[in-house]
């Protein structure tokens, strides 16, 4: 009888990591970048059936890197998440942190415990009534949670495009200059022209009603790098 070979944790947790860290990186970056009004989230993406940013709650948003089916799965677990505490209790006590924490723990678990880790991370946003109540979290593949302040970037050439947008900001920016923050730095990273039609891009606006998300069309984002 042949004895199993022996993997020390140490080894296997390193392994699980590397694994994830190549998926993701493979995949196409997206950028969130905090401005006047609230929150951008953006990335290249000529698929435009398949969303890689997303609403969780009335001031919640979501985006997401890696695989699309397993980022797609903790998008929707979390908008279940936020419906049933939103009918418990108050609408006001569903909140980026509560839900990052969820999300930390679930990754969490999965990276530990099951056999193949989740290729993904993600960033989930938060506006309030002024910038100062803005929250934006990510999210990594072990369940790792960061408190980004500003600006951040996921995928491909992340730490590149971290660089890059800290260069170009001095104040808080308004959307156009965002959305041209935005694209440069990802084109600069990339070394390629994108469309605007193959983009994808959406904002938490607090200027909006009670639902602060709304997708920016390929004509908008045009007028704003123009």
């Amino acid at each position: 009888m042949s004895m199993p070979f022996y993997v020390p944790p140490e080894q296997l947790t390193k392994d699980r990591a590397e694994f994830a860290r190549k998926g993701i990186a493979r995949g196409r970056p997206i950028v969130v970048i905090e401005y006047t009004d609230g929150v951008l989230l953006m990335g290249e993406n000529p698929n435009g059936s398949l969303h890689k940013t997303g609403e969780i709650y009335d001031r919640i948003g979501f985006a997401g890197v890696g695989r699309f089916n397993e980022f797609e799965m903790l998008r929707v677990a979390g908008i279940r998440y936020a419906d049933l505490k939103g009918y418990s209790y108050e609408r006001a006590d569903v909140t980026a942190k509560g839900l990052a924490n969820a999300y930390a723990q679930t990754l969490g678990q999965i990276f530990t415990h099951e056999m193949k880790p989740y290729e993904i991370e993600v960033m989930i946003a938060e506006i309030g009534l002024a910038p100062d109540d803005t929250s934006i979290y990510r999210i990594q593949f072990d369940g790792t949670l960061q408190d980004v302040k500003g600006y951040g970037a996921m995928g491909g050439m992340e730490d590149r495009l971290t660089e890059l947008i800290g260069e170009g900001l001095s104040d808080l920016p308004s959307l156009d200059q965002a959305v041209r923050l935005a694209t440069g730095a990802i084109e600069s990273a990339v070394e390629s022209s994108i469309a605007d039609d193959d983009w994808e891009a959406a904002v938490l606006d607090r200027t909006l009603g009670r639902r602060k998300f709304r997708r920016l069309t390929p004509e908008e984002i045009g007028s704003a790098r123009s």
